[in-house]
């Protein structure tokens, strides 16, 4: 039997201070939290191209997507775009209502603006 490959492999993305906003934002979180998350971030790597419920495209916001995870604490999101064969994770949060805050979406396209000047 062949083992499945990944068509795309997850990156956090890097401030140039080096910090990893969305591994910082993920270790704020409960294990369960973590480990649900994870699992939906993998079977985006796993099932690339997918679409809802575990994955949108953000509309106003050309090139973002979003992983869509239900974890104990509410609706946890994770913004991220395709650069080649690479999943870069741009910003993490969870969503106390149903509509996602505008700050939340800029700093998500800020983030892919300057990955995509910087590399």
């Amino acid at each position: 039997m062949i083992a499945p490959k990944k068509k795309i492999t997850a990156v956090f993305y890097q401030l140039s201070s080096g910090k990893e906003p969305v591994r910082d934002w993920l270790l704020g979180l409960t294990q369960e939290d973590r480990q649900t998350i994870g699992q939906d971030i993998m079977a985006v790597e796993f099932g690339w191209p997918c679409g809802e419920p575990l994955c949108k495209s953000l509309s106003g916001y050309p090139g973002l997507w979003e992983v869509r995870s239900n974890i104990k604490s509410g609706i946890a999101r994770v913004f991220f775009y395709i650069d080649n064969s690479e999943m870069i994770l741009l910003h993490g949060l969870v969503k106390k209502t149903q509509k996602t805050p505008d700050r939340d979406l800029k700093l998500a396209q800020k983030r892919k603006t300057e990955y995509q000047k910087n590399g």
